[in-house]
């Protein structure tokens, strides 16, 4: 199996630029940044042993070098097609080191202490809503999308999407007003399934490993709204590499 078709499977799509998240007329930085929302969603925990995660951050590192890649992005651009014979697409390459080499490590205390400050918000609201836009009120997919969310915070989510309808803020979507309660029974039955898998692995790791996991997997079926959170994790973590090129540059001159 090709590579492209490698992509259809694992995300639904063999089209490189949407996997990411991104248009075809996305600048390097504008890549580099999708890059790194949707791997840090898929990242495998190596204490999970996730086979198909570790799969699709390989894939993903790969996608990223073929579109960071001036020469390779052009036959993509212009036939569709990706130079699997390249070693831009190395089989032996440490897809893991690669993604380390490109950005910093972020840990577990980083990401609670997003998520304490994220919940409640302004910010918060403000994603809600236009996400609830984005969906056309799919409860499965808003769900799916808001960051730091789990199935309890369904009922205060909804509070806030129909003070925007009652408003007139949000427009009427049949899809919200009108779910069935079968759907409803179906999305919670789902979350507690996971729930319980998480705790059940709570048992097998230690306190902090086990929440880092439960993060990682919350993330995993999170969409592509990772904006904020990773606009303020790269304002504290890149702005050393951001500085480290600057000064490179005047001394260049």
């Amino acid at each position: 199996m090709g590579f492209l078709e490698s992509c259809k499977d694992l995300f639904g799509t063999s089209d490189l630029y949407e996997v990411l998240g991104v248009n075809k007329q996305a600048s390097d930085a504008d890549i580099r940044k999708a890059y790194y929302k949707v791997s840090l969603r898929v990242h495998p925990d190596r204490a999970l042993n996730d086979e198909q995660a570790t799969v699709k951050f390989q894939a993903l590192g790969k996608i990223y070098a073929v579109l960071s890649d001036k020469d390779q992005r052009a036959i993509y651009d212009e036939q569709g097609i990706v130079d699997e014979e390249s070693d831009t697409l190395c089989q032996d390459r440490n897809w893991e080191d690669y993604w380390r080499l490109l950005f910093p490590k972020i840990t577990t205390k980083d990401i609670l202490s997003f998520e304490k400050n994220y919940k409640g918000s302004e910010e918060e609201e403000a994603d809600i809503k236009a996400i609830y836009i984005r969906y056309e009120g799919e409860m499965d997919h808003i769900m799916n999308s808001i960051l730091c969310t789990t199935y309890e915070d369904e009922p205060r989510i909804r509070d806030i999407i129909q003070a925007g309808i009652d408003s007139g803020e949000l427009p009427t979507f049949k899809a919200f007003t009108n779910e069935s309660v079968k759907k409803k029974e179906a999305r919670k039955r789902k979350a507690l399934k996971e729930k319980k898998e998480a705790e059940k692995m709570k048992k097998e790791m230690d306190e902090e490993n086990s929440l880092a996991m439960l993060i990682k997997k919350k993330q995993e079926s999170r969409s592509k709204e990772m904006d904020s959170f990773l606009s303020q994790l790269e304002a504290k973590y890149c702005k050393k590499e951001n500085n480290a090129s600057k000064k490179k540059g005047k001394k260049n001159k």
